[in-house]
């Protein structure tokens, strides 16, 4: 027989509530302490809708709960008309009415059935947590009921209902008050100390002051854990209770979290407790501010990064210490820190990897299907290039392959790794192996490994495979080294992931490391130096190899878990924790449309000549090459001059005799020569029948410039002379420069005998004349030879003579 349960704000609104989402829809504001998780889904159960009624969880711990809280009201137990399925549970039956699930969970069904036969209503409870697996839930739901009715609820505290309204059609928004108290807030500020000692402070503090629980707010159970172990003695002192909550609990574990006791408590919880798990009797929150969020790894593969928290998520979190009376809460960082993170959490759609999202939504609909919020272009292409080389689309159509990796409950990367090893004949193992690439690692992460190994990823499933031979339990494996409740995961997962069939038929390890090869095509790698750590990816960038890798000698590998290294106090570059060896065959055999066949001719620094490499090319990776330096053509010569002018032509010619020949093209083109010669085109030009270095050095490249002239060499001469002649001297060089009028010098009585200076660019262009002293030093620069004779030669005919006896200066000198 049912307990009536306690009174709860919603109560008045249920009756409008149903009516409206019979009608056009509801979107649901309700704010914390409302009792919109139990109270509406109970509602909507009782008034006679036909089908099933799912309800969308977050988490997986919020929908066990919620089912367990709605039984309890109507004084059933969970598993009659109330019930839930999450992963790896499912509890409920024919009978079966109401049903609470994770967002994962309806996906799957829609995946099997796109209409959702035999379901008369879904409800969205905290909507804003706007994950993947949601987003295309929630539109398809949307579809579906344009085809018939289908009652839709959304839900939320902090949801903008406008934009959800207007996506369903014109959907009633209906606001609920909550049940809430003030809470006075205070800044910790910046605090260097490790995470778990401030939480001790503060918890330490908050016992002292305070009678009410105490929720503490942190990322992940590791945290949890080590807070723990800090609180131990201090909450043993105190007479608390000290208990945890997150979703790696048992189900006993989590029900005596939200259950309150007789004592008074310190709840460690994750962000689980943040909205939809109601932990009774807290009048104290401490939040670290920080949440493990969805990612995309380096990898491709999603993954949980430790980040500070949104504003709206802070005041969630603070909210949970005003439901029984006016609270009080700890904010382990600054007033400036929270004003400067963003007002809201950007929906996964916006963030994260596509790859899946993009696989599903084909299966259950199209391309087409709209979206609360469009996804970015850049994002939806590179999910599809990615699912093009898994082979799970063909000319942008879902393939065979992709319907079947799209029925599997990993990534598209790990499904194609499973579909691949099943498909070699590896048995039981492919699913061992999937399942270890989709969870976190089942070793705790310690030091450098000195062995060295093909695959890290490998090395895990033979140790593992081994512990299960032996039956180790929990304290064997953790003596081991093992992490007992991911490998109590693992073991769930591989379960769940074996194909039905799967015989052993292959005792060879490659074909686990090719079907590794399979799924991260992207992710492909080579060492960039023999017995280096640095490698670089075939889809461009490169990384480190982490010290603990097993992996140190083999020149190409597969990188399956990718790592920013801030995430362990580094700089920020990109490190391999897991790799595998492979063979540049393997991508043959499995990407043959995706690899090049490269013919180029290419300039070797080392040998100094153009030589021709032929390769296999994979991205940007060289698979195999062979190098010939047979070579010739016309495209040698460029290849050749290229390198010349990027080592620098003083290294190989005479570039003084060659600027000379440049200027003087240059002073000649300025009055009337007109030919297009420059270094770059004599230098194409003696590259010609050379494919070396050594044959450029012997050469000339001023007289290449000289020759290219051509017919026009005599007006060269002519308009720009290389030489002029004096009385007392044949050959005279003339020097032209940039800016400065062309020149020449000689001793003064090579001039004896002029009347004139000599002319050039056909007698336009006096040279000017830097007049040279015995001691080889100018004592007169003109132009007007003829003046100088007549004005200054008189005067500084009587110092040289008395300087310079020996030489004759005569009176007359011309």
């Amino acid at each position: 027989m049912s307990t009536p349960p306690a009174p709860l704000p919603i109560d008045p609104f249920l009756p409008d509530a149903v009516d409206a989402a019979r009608g056009q829809g509801l979107v649901l504001v309700a704010e914390p302490g409302a009792g919109k998780t139990t109270r509406l889904p109970r509602a909507l159960l009782e008034s006679s809708i036909e089908g099933e009624i799912l309800v969308l969880e977050p988490r997986r711990v919020a929908a066990r709960l919620a089912a367990l809280r709605v039984s309890e009201e109507l004084g059933e137990n969970v598993g009659g008309r109330v019930g839930y399925s999450v992963r790896f549970e499912s509890v409920g039956g024919r009978n079966t009415q109401l049903r609470f699930v994770t967002h994962g969970v309806l996906l799957r069904r829609l995946l099997a059935d796109p209409e959702l036969r035999g379901v008369g209503a879904v409800v969205f409870d905290e909507l804003h947590e706007r994950h993947l697996a949601l987003d295309l839930a929630f539109a398809c739901v949307r579809r579906i009921r344009e085809q018939r009715p289908l009652p839709i609820v959304a839900m939320s505290a902090t949801l903008d209902p406008a934009p959800v309204a207007a996506f369903l059609g014109g959907a009633e928004v209906l606001s609920v008050p909550g049940r809430t108290h003030p809470v006075s807030v205070e800044y910790a500020g910046h605090d260097e100390r490790p995470l778990e000692r401030q939480v001790r402070a503060a918890v330490v503090r908050s016992l002292k002051s305070g009678d009410g629980d105490i929720l503490v707010f942190l990322p992940g159970s590791a945290e949890i854990r080590r807070c723990r172990s800090e609180l131990e003695k201090p909450c043993a002192a105190a007479k608390a209770d000290l208990v945890r909550l997150h979703g790696d609990l048992s189900a006993a574990e989590q029900d005596a979290a939200v259950r309150g006791g007789s004592r008074r408590r310190v709840v460690l919880s994750t962000n689980v407790a943040e909205s939809s798990v109601t932990v009774p009797g807290v009048t104290t929150v401490v939040d670290s501010g920080l949440a493990r969020i969805a990612r995309t790894a380096a990898s491709g593969l999603p993954a949980l990064v430790v980040e500070r928290i949104s504003q709206s998520s802070a005041t969630q979190r603070a909210g949970r210490a005003g439901r029984v009376r006016p609270g009080h809460c700890v904010r382990l960082y600054s007033k400036a820190d929270h004003d400067a993170r963003p007002p809201l959490d950007a929906p996964d759609i916006a963030r994260l990897d596509l790859c899946e999202h993009r696989l599903q939504l084909r299966v259950v609909a199209d391309t087409s299907l709209p979206l609360l919020d469009p996804p970015p272009e850049r994002a939806v292409e590179s999910a599809d290039r990615l699912l093009h080389q898994l082979g799970a689309l063909h000319d942008g159509s879902l393939t065979a392959r992709g319907r079947a990796m799209a029925k599997r409950p990993v990534h598209p990367r790990i499904a194609r790794v499973l579909d691949e090893a099943h498909a070699r004949g590896c048995g039981a193992r492919s699913a061992w192996l999937a399942a270890l690439l989709s969870e976190r690692d089942v070793r705790r992460r310690g030091g450098r490994r000195d062995r060295v190994s093909n695959s890290d990823v490998l090395d895990r499933l033979f140790e593992l495979e081994a512990a299960e031979a032996e039956g180790l339990r929990d304290r064997e494996l953790e003596g081991r080294g093992f992490d007992p409740h991911a490998v109590r995961t693992v073991r769930r997962v591989a379960k769940r992931l074996r194909i039905g069939g799967s015989e052993e038929t292959s005792d060879d390890d490659a074909d686990l490391a090719i079907a590794v090869l399979a799924g991260f095509p992207d992710r492909v790698a080579k060492r960039r130096t023999q017995h280096g750590t640095r490698v670089v990816f075939a889809g461009g960038g490169d990384a480190d190899l982490a010290e603990e890798s097993v992996v140190r000698e083999a020149p190409f590998l597969v990188a399956t878990d990718v790592r920013d290294s801030r995430e362990r106090g580094g700089r920020g570059r990109a490190i391999v924790w897991s790799a595998t060896a492979i063979e540049p065959e393997w991508i043959l055999e499995l990407f043959e449309a995706d690899v090049e066949s490269v013919d180029q001719l290419r300039f070797d620094a080392q040998t100094e000549q153009v030589e021709r490499a032929s390769s296999l090319r994979f991205g940007g990776l060289v698979l195999d090459e062979s190098v010939s330096r047979d070579v010739a053509g016309s495209e040698v010569a460029d290849v050749l001059a290229t390198a010349a002018e990027a080592r620098g032509l003083e290294a190989l010619f005479d570039v003084d005799a060659l600027v000379a020949i440049e200027r003087r093209i240059q002073f000649a083109n300025a009055h009337g020569l007109g030919v297009a010669v420059d270094r770059s085109s004599a230098l194409r030009q003696l590259c010609e029948g050379r494919r070396s270095f050594a044959d450029l050095r012997s050469e000339s490249l001023a007289l290449t410039m000289l020759q290219a002239v051509g017919s026009e060499r005599g007006l060269l001469d002519r308009i720009a002379p290389e030489f002029v002649s004096l009385p007392g001297r044949k050959k005279i060089p003339v020097q032209y420069e940039v800016d400065r009028a062309p020149w020449i010098q000689s001793r003064l009585q090579d001039f004896f005998g002029l009347e004139e200076g000599p002319r050039i660019a056909r007698g336009q262009v006096p040279l000017v004349l830097h007049l040279l002293a015995p001691n080889r030093r100018a004592v007169q620069v003109t132009t007007d030879l003829k003046r100088f004779w007549t004005e200054h030669y008189p005067a500084l005919r009587k110092q040289l003579s008395r300087r310079y006896p020996r030489h004759a200066w005569p009176e007359v000198p011309t």
